[in-house]
């Protein structure tokens, strides 16, 4: 019996918009540890994206927010100098309008915090973060 094929990993993350400011975290683990993005994180066995979308938003910033639908969907794909998949993420990505709660990090964050676009530069935001906010801001 051959073993099975590697699959991706379903991840989610949450674009939350308040006003003219969008929720960020500092990621405190691998991959990508260090990095300001959209909070998210991977998705549970018997739970909806948006059921894991909400649950790793609250897990990581404490913020409550409604969910305005699927902004984008993308793959992370990273490879060594081989070439060789390390990690193949495919996450969904929701639109959401902050309801309530102060950020405050927790869970997979060592810092949350509300930035507008002037901060990105500054925060290193990915053009595909970038791009998924942008797709986000339009709904």
């Amino acid at each position: 019996m051959t073993s099975p094929s590697p699959a991706p990993v379903v991840g989610v993350g949450t674009v939350v918009l308040k006003g003219d400011a969008v929720l960020l975290v500092r990621r405190a683990h691998p991959p990508r540890a260090g990095s300001w993005s959209l909070p998210g994180g991977k998705q549970q066995w018997g739970e909806t994206t948006a059921e894991a979308a909400l649950r790793e938003l609250f897990e990581e910033t404490g913020i409550q927010a409604e969910l305005l639908g699927v902004a984008d969907v993308v793959d992370l794909i990273d490879r060594d100098e081989a070439g060789a998949i390390r990690f193949h993420y495919t996450v969904i990505d929701y639109a959401a309008r902050w309801l309530s709660g102060e950020p405050v990090a927790g869970d997979d964050a060592d810092a949350v915090i509300w930035a507008t676009e002037d901060d990105f530069d500054r925060l290193g935001i990915t053009p595909l973060a970038r791009q998924v906010i942008a797709k986000a801001r339009e709904m």
